[in-house]
């Protein structure tokens, strides 16, 4: 049994220019430490993603509203082309901590 997940000692990835990731997923959940630049191309992202903003500042487009995340504010979006969101980066860096289904 895992009980501490020691992010310094993991690498990072890249699926993406602008995203970086590093990720652990102890019994059916993922742990996901991500980092966002303002490099990372706009897309449009179905998944559903529920996390903690840590450090940063982005925009998040969901259907017609714009809704700004800070730094200490969590995150929760569902699943589904309905509630389909794209980020963007406001500040040098977004660091983001989600908990994922896999």
């Amino acid at each position: 049994m895992q009980y501490k997940i020691d992010f310094n000692t993991m690498d990072w990835t890249s699926p993406a220019p602008g995203i970086r990731a590093k990720a652990c997923q102890p019994n059916g959940t993922q742990l996901r430490l991500v980092e966002y630049t303002p490099e990372m191309e706009p897309h449009w992202c179905p998944k559903g993603h529920i996390g903690y903003v840590l450090e940063g500042r982005m925009e998040i487009t969901i259907a017609d509203a714009v809704m700004e995340f800070n730094a200490g504010d969590g995150v929760f979006l569902p699943p589904g082309e309905k509630h389909q969101h794209m980020a963007r980066i406001l500040s040098d860096v977004v660091r983001v901590v989600f908990v994922e289904e896999v």
